[in-house]
């Protein structure tokens, strides 16, 4: 492991046309990105003197600003600026605190402007429309970028308008349907070294790379958590969706799919119910779809794994979505475990006065 400290610096941009307002210093940065839901960086840029502060106020605008985060260089998270809070402490001195979320949170932040309806549509080409309707309306190309993958699953898809549905949330559904899919944003550079903001999509996960990473306890695997959460498992569950009585004189009465695994109640397991709403779907195949992804995710006892790692070059948000192998030994596992998982979320703690670079990596088995 190299001791040389990673340099990072933040680049601040015009949001819709990415061009560099400025490069301001930041302190107490932290940053994570994850599969699934948008990602943060939080940091403090000191204004020791009015020059600084002048510059600070023309690059730090909230909903407006992007923010790219190098690190020796290479661009390791992008996002939009979202919250920027001055303060002066007793002393007068002054800073200025700000935090962003990846550019995928832009999509909580837009609705449909008219009708978006399709028939025995590639569910990844649903999201591709999306994201065109979204940057076709004036103001709104950010910027976002996309291949021509497929995912082999077609879904019939009408989104209102009157709906007020965000987008975001439009895609998570869409995402979280029976043999569904995920997705992100991922911030690099390309050949020709322009920023690019890239729609990434993985039927059914996202996957990364080829080989496993291997970390070990005792080793480089600082500290580690291994939490197994059954308050969230399910072995029947009922999804409720809207009233499909259009007529105004008789009780509505809303629909309902039920998914039960049967073979874990006759294995032993206790009956372990629960529920989700879904007030806009109104067809019984779509339900019954939500009901059963709905059903195999909370089948198992959820388990949220992480691990602290220091850098050694090994670690960058491009392994989000790679495999893992990780290897304990200590007095809760004294065989010995070895164990595979997929890294679906990375916090990066960039390298401080007092303490060295770390990465806090969570993960799923794979």
């Amino acid at each position: 492991m190299s001791g040389r400290t990673a340099v990072y610096r933040a680049v601040f941009c015009d949001l819709r046309t990415d061009r560099v307002v400025d490069v301001l210093p930041l302190t107490e940065a932290k940053f994570d990105d994850y599969i699934g839901k948008p990602g943060s960086l939080t940091a403090t840029v000191p204004l020791p003197d009015a020059a600084l502060a002048r510059r600070a106020r023309a690059a730090l605008r909230p909903g407006r600003t992007a923010v790219w985060l190098e690190r020796d260089g290479d661009v390791w998270w992008g996002g939009v600026l979202w919250t920027c809070t001055p303060q002066s402490d007793e002393q007068g001195r002054t800073k200025v605190e700000f935090q962003a979320a990846t550019f995928d949170s832009y999509l909580d932040h837009r609705i449909l402007s008219g009708d978006v309806v399709g028939t025995a549509t590639d569910q990844f080409d649903i999201v591709r429309a999306l994201v065109d309707h979204v940057q076709a309306q004036p103001g709104g190309d950010i910027g976002l970028t996309y291949g021509t993958e497929a995912s082999g699953v077609r879904r019939d898809f009408a989104y209102a308008y009157t709906g007020l549905a965000r987008v975001r949330e439009l895609i998570d559904k869409l995402a979280r349907l029976d043999d569904g899919f995920e997705w992100r944003v991922h911030c690099h550079r390309d050949a020709r070294g322009r920023r690019v903001k890239r729609l990434r999509l993985g039927h059914p996960r996202i996957h990364t790379g080829h080989g496993d990473i291997v970390l070990d306890h005792p080793g480089a695997v600082l500290t580690y958590s291994l939490p197994s959460d059954a308050t969230v498992q399910a072995n029947v569950w009922v999804a409720r969706g809207e009233s499909a009585n259009s007529d105004q004189s008789q009780e509505s009465v809303p629909l309902t799919a039920r998914r039960v695994a049967a073979a874990d109640i006759a294995g032993g397991w206790p009956r372990l119910e629960s529920s989700s709403d879904h007030s806009s779907v109104r067809e019984e195949a779509v339900l019954d779809s939500v009901a059963r992804a709905e059903l195999a995710r909370h089948r198992r006892p959820e388990t949220i794994p992480q691990v602290t790692v220091l850098m050694d070059g090994r670690i960058s948000p491009a392994l989000l979505g790679a495999r893992l192998r990780l290897r304990i030994h200590d007095l809760w596992h004294q065989e010995g475990a070895d164990d595979r998982y997929r890294i679906v979320g990375l916090a990066v703690t960039p390298p401080q006065r007092t303490k060295a670079e770390t990465a806090t990596l969570y993960l799923e088995g794979a």
